[in-house]
Order: C-alpha cells, then sequence, then structure tokens
C-alpha cells in the first residue's frame, strides 16, 4: 500500500544544517499523515514533526524553530529541514505515514504503520 524511501542525512558540524528526504508512494487517494521520527541509541523513538492530511504542521519541542517538515506535492516527496543542529540531534532518523489519520498532529511513532528505511545523523561538536 505505501513505500517510502529515504535520501539524505550524514554527518554535520553543530550549528550547521541537513536535508533529509522521503519519496512517497501511496495507493490510495485519501488522505493520510506523515511525520519524522528519530531514535538515538538507547532511547525510545521520538516524534520529531508531523503533517497532517490537511498540510498543518506540528514540531517537537525540542526541534522548533529549528527544523521544518514539508512536502512537495508535485514530486509526492516529504522532506525535514534541519538548521542549527545540535550534538543531541544526533540519531536515526525515519519517515513514516499513518494511512486512515487526516487530522492527527500527535507524536506518536505507535500511531504509523510504515517506514522508511532510516538515515543516520550526526552532529559533532
Amino acid at each position: 500500500q505505501v513505500q517510502l524511501v529515504q535520501s539524505g542525512g550524514g554527518s554535520v558540524q553543530a550549528g550547521g544544517s541537513l536535508r533529509l528526504s522521503c519519496t512517497v508512494s501511496v495507493s490510495t487517494p485519501n488522505g493520510y499523515c506523515l511525520g519524522w521520527f528519530r531514535q538515538a541509541p538507547g532511547k525510545e523513538r521520538e516524534g520529531v514533526a508531523i503533517l497532517n492530511a490537511f498540510g498543518t504542521t506540528r514540531h517537537a519541542d525540542s526541534v522548533k524553530g529549528r527544523f521544518t517538515i514539508s512536502k512537495d506535492n508535485a514530486k509526492n516527496t516529504l522532506f525535514l529541514q534541519m538548521s542549527s543542529l545540535k550534538p543531541e540531534d544526533t540519531a536515526v532518523y525515519y519517515c513514516a505515514a499513518a494511512l486512515g489519520c487526516r487530522m492527527s498532529l500527535r507524536l506518536n511513532a505507535e500511531e504509523y504503520e510504515y517506514w522508511g528505511q532510516g538515515t543516520e545523523v550526526t552532529v559533532s561538536s
């Protein structure tokens, strides 16, 4: 039903910027929610940013003002623009989709059933 393929990521110094991309293939015309999540070593997966079916976004407090989730509808590509990166942003980042989600902006990984392969982001000091 859904395929998500990620690109981007890598290593960057603190204060730098990176952009993550996620191409989304969905075999339904119905609305769905997209999100970015991350998982650091020894920690649970946490929500970073959500874009619901109406185009409304929510960003976790830890990244608000630094990260921006967006979508290029023509290319069906989800982005996470990251700036002012901090060492604590180091994690594996995943894009995800939740079919049947329309208005939700909950940063809850358990609500998302389709996942990209993940890409590592390392921020050095």
